[in-house]
């Protein structure tokens, strides 16, 4: 039984190192000096933790205390027991911890921003909205539930919201940063090595709030300017007659009120840019893998899936969710 337990032990731990959401797996400097506070506040609470379990069992262990005559001194051991755990005691504690603390906060922030790169996330129920800017608009993209960014470079975020607060919080690189309505807060985040991140919306926001996640996904500098150069440009003209029967039907559907795929007329803002759609790894802000069954899924039904998400049910025949499906398939 206890090797059946350890055994399962062993493949949780295996599977939080694998999702890169692990607070003491860091994957940049900002979760390394996080990680190296958790440690020495877990060995410092643990010492205190003894020394006042070992008081405790003196304190019920010892005998004769009560038989024996009082004296001055006597008077005086609690004022001293007070004095000693419950002034010196957390001053020696908690001021180097404090200070150190402080210090780590400090470090959160990069020294030197040159070579930062700026990012717009937006978060809204329930999903986010992932904006590269850029001096000039054409160098400008948009995506959605999934930030990519080189290894090695400090990520500048600014984090807005418009309904109500989130908090963007990717454990393996950086602590949580609140989106507040009408506000904007900014966070660091790097990567140190290249990999998939997993961040969630730490703050409770609504129904679907536990379906609120995002991965952040590190690549060598190379991979990432590729990945920024495909993705800045517009989708591509389908020629294939299905594909072309399900363009027809995103954009008279109503798809296209509330999406954007660029190089179509379709220009909505409410909903995630679809350009670059089936590029993506998931579907719903991490809800279901990016798969055509999926997708199918999601496009037929996507309260039954993500109940109280802002995607409304369209009616398709089974032939227009078909031709949909192999459209937005092209739009890699």
């Amino acid at each position: 039984m206890a090797a059946r337990h350890s055994a399962l032990a062993s493949l949780v731990l295996l599977a939080c190192r694998q999702n890169g959401q692990s607070a003491l797996h860091p994957g940049g400097p900002a979760a390394e000096r996080i990680a190296d506070l958790w440690w020495i506040m877990l060995v410092v609470a643990s010492v205190v933790f003894l020394l006042v379990f070992v008081v405790l069992v003196r304190a019920f262990t010892h005998k004769g205390f009560r038989a024996a005559p009082r004296t001055a001194s006597d008077d005086r051991t609690p004022t001293m027991w007070v004095l000693a755990g419950g002034v010196a005691l957390p001053a020696v504690v908690l001021t180097p911890l404090f200070v150190f603390s402080l210090s780590t906060f400090a470090g959160l922030t990069p020294r030197d921003d040159t070579g930062a790169l700026d990012l717009v996330v937006i978060g809204k129920q329930w999903w986010w909205d992932v904006q590269y800017h850029g001096e000039k608009p054409q160098d400008r993209l948009r995506t959605a539930n999934e930030i990519r960014i080189p290894v090695g470079r400090p990520i500048r975020i600014q984090l807005r919201s418009p309904d109500v607060i989130h908090s963007f919080w990717v454990p393996g690189l950086q602590g949580k940063v609140d989106l507040v309505p009408g506000k904007v807060n900014t966070i660091w985040i790097q990567a140190d090595s290249v990999g998939i991140y997993r961040g969630e919306c730490a703050e409770y926001c609504g129904l679907q709030h536990a379906r609120m996640q995002f991965r952040v996904i590190a690549q060598r500098p190379e991979e990432f300017a590729r990945w920024v150069e495909e993705n800045r440009r517009p989708a591509a003209t389908v020629s294939d007659s299905a594909a072309m029967a399900g363009q027809a039907v995103f954009l008279s559907s109503g798809c296209a009120f509330c999406h954007t795929v660029r190089g179509t007329p379709a220009r909505g803002v409410v909903g995630p840019d679809l350009t670059h759609l089936a590029s993506r790894q998931t579907l719903a802000a991490g809800t279901l893998p990016n798969t055509r069954g999926h997708l199918a899924g999601w496009v037929g039904n996507p309260q039954a899936i993500k109940p109280g998400n802002k995607m409304p049910r369209i009616p398709l025949r089974p032939e227009e969710l078909h031709a949909l499906l192999a459209y937005l398939g092209t739009l890699r």
